[in-house]
């Protein structure tokens, strides 16, 4: 199993995370996954710089894979739109650039004044985008005109020699299925070996899976929990809160009702490596190729170098 870094945009300015990139690299990190928000979860995390200027400069400082996780090519942005800007960072990352897409959260879609679909729709819409953006990937004009979206004599001029592969976000059956069908690999933030198996049988074969998970360094235990509920309590709110709750205020709320003891069961808190390598095998027990790990809170550079020393 392959070991990466994941960069949060919701919580790091963009040179702190071009200064994680870097970091990670030089660990031996084997990729970089990064986020792709218009708000944060809450103003604690108080960041969120647009992340196809951040693909950008990641160029210029790392030559290991980037993938996106994961961009929602559905409201926010334009289908045709995402298609060049995917183009141009596989372009300026030497082929080493794919493109992660999901169904999106409201938190970040809403922001145009769009109604917000509902989860079906969303999917039809996505199934859509990714069939516009592969069309244009193939060089040539393009004319579309489906039940969500329209082309007009577009074309994309900078593409790299081969199409960005696009991994899919899925969770439930209808998702699963559409994954299996039209994705390159499958994206999760769950060991959950059951979904795995789910994609693999949707048509997904042996297409590469990635994960991720949140962990807090700190000198104790109890000091990682601190940071991480007052960072990321979000990660405990369950079901599909985290796709219909429009800011982050609403974030705010719903976080109130989940526990420091939740939390710490969400994150991977602490120094002991014991708890990374816990959370790493839950991944490779449940069939992932690739797992990707988040820092919380100030201490990036002590988890990254706990990484090189134990695992990388």
């Amino acid at each position: 199993m392959r070991i990466g870094y994941f960069l949060s945009c919701e919580e790091y300015t963009p040179a702190q995370l071009i200064e994680q990139a870097r970091l990670a690299q030089d660990a031996g990190f084997q990729g970089l996954w990064i986020s792709d928000h218009y708000h944060p979860w809450n103003d604690a995390q108080g960041q969120s710089p647009f992340v196809w200027s951040v693909i950008g400069a990641l160029s210029q400082v790392v030559t290991i894979p980037v993938t996106t996780a994961v961009t929602c090519p559905i409201q926010r942005i334009h289908p045709a739109v995402v298609a060049q800007a995917a183009a141009t960072s596989a372009v300026l990352h030497d082929g080493r650039f794919v493109l992660g897409v999901g169904t999106g959260e409201a938190l970040n879609e809403h922001i145009t004044g769009e109604r917000w679909p509902s989860a079906g729709e969303r999917l039809e819409m996505l199934e859509e985008a990714v069939d516009v953006m592969r069309k244009l990937w193939d060089g040539g004009f393009v004319n579309h005109r489906g039940p969500h979206f329209a082309v007009e004599h577009a074309q994309v001029y900078t593409l790299p020699p081969a199409p960005p592969p696009v991994y899919m976000s899925a969770f439930g059956p209808k998702a699963l299925d559409l994954a299996g069908r039209i994705a390159d690999g499958y994206i999760l933030t769950t060991p959950d070996k059951e979904l795995v198996d789910g994609f693999r049988a949707a048509g997904g074969g042996d297409k590469p899976v990635q994960g991720g998970f949140k962990a807090s360094w700190a000198p104790s235990e109890r000091e990682g929990v601190e940071i991480a509920h007052r960072l990321w309590a979000n990660a405990g709110v369950p079901g599909e809160l985290s796709q219909v709750l429009p800011s982050p205020k609403h974030f705010e709320q719903a976080s109130e009702l989940v526990t420091p003891e939740r939390t710490a069961k969400a994150i991977a808190c602490g120094p002991d490596p014991a708890k990374q390598a816990s959370y790493l095998k839950r991944y490779e027990a449940a069939g992932f190729d690739e797992v990707y790990v988040a820092n919380v809170g100030p201490h990036y550079a002590e988890l990254i170098d706990l990484y090189r020393k134990e695992f990388l």
